[in-house]
């Protein structure tokens, strides 16, 4: 049965559609099939971020209006044959059209694919509530930042309202270094604070921005955490990346000066 999950955050700018380019082809490396749909329309950006724009022919409001079939909008990955996105559309203008309409859609592309992932737009907007309303499933990206996380109180009070059958957490950009001298708030601080299941933690690293969706190195952090994260959403468990270990300790508090003095 397909697992149709609603990607979203409360603001922009927190890595979401970072996070589900990276985790969709993490599920395609395990042998998923994986539909990633860019539903932020006017703000599109998921075929950026996994290197395909230059393959984008059709979208998916040429889809939902009749001008093509899915099949002939979807673009596979380079990082993975089982991996595919659908592209949003390209306009500053933000299209109108029946939620119903994305809902066919999403359940169409639902028959031939393991896991459909929508990166929805931030915050409670009309489109936020169309993307959420075709989902069974959502994923609640956030940063330690007090703002981020004002606004994720928000949407995730909002997914509450509306019933979604689960709701879990990543934690994005996280800083082991100051989560240990308490300068920020821990994953675990957070989980407490929005009530929220913690279902990943992905640590601040720069080879995210350096490398396309797919293309992580294996050994960086955020390759291993977005393998742990693949792996905690196929099993149900809670298995965490280790953020702050190399953090802790005598050797730790040296580490941290130095990332202080960098």
């Amino acid at each position: 049965m397909s697992r149709k999950i609603v990607i979203t955050s409360g603001k922009g700018g927190v890595g979401k559609t970072s996070v589900v380019a990276n985790l969709g082809i993490r599920l395609a490396t395990t042998g998923k099939r994986v539909c990633m749909v860019d539903a932020d329309f006017g703000l599109n950006n998921l075929d950026l971020v996994t290197g395909l724009e230059n393959l984008v022919v059709y979208d998916a409001i040429d889809c939902i209006e009749g001008r093509c079939r899915p099949t002939q909008a979807l673009i596979r990955s380079k990082a993975s044959k089982n991996a595919y996105i659908l592209p949003s559309i390209h306009s500053l203008s933000k299209p109108d059209f029946p939620p119903e309409k994305l809902k066919e859609l999403i359940e169409g592309l639902a028959s031939s694919f393991d896991f459909v992932l929508i990166d929805c737009p931030a915050g409670v907007s009309a489109g936020f509530k169309t993307a959420v309303s075709v989902a069974d499933e959502a994923i609640l990206v956030t940063t330690p930042h007090l703002s981020s996380l004002r606004d994720a109180d928000k949407v995730l009070a909002c997914l509450r309202s509306i019933k979604t059958q689960s709701v879990r957490l990543v934690v994005n950009r996280v800083r082991g270094d100051l989560t240990v001298s308490g300068a920020m708030l821990s994953p675990e601080e957070i989980e407490k604070t929005l009530k929220c299941r913690l279902l990943g933690v992905i640590p601040e690293d720069d080879r995210i921005f350096l490398f396309s969706a797919g293309f992580l190195p294996p050994d960086s952090p955020s390759f291993k955490a977005f393998k742990i994260l693949s792996s905690n959403l196929v099993s149900g468990k809670d298995k965490l990346y280790d953020y702050d270990g190399e953090y802790r300790g005598f050797f730790g508090s040296i580490r941290r000066g130095l990332k202080r003095t960098l």
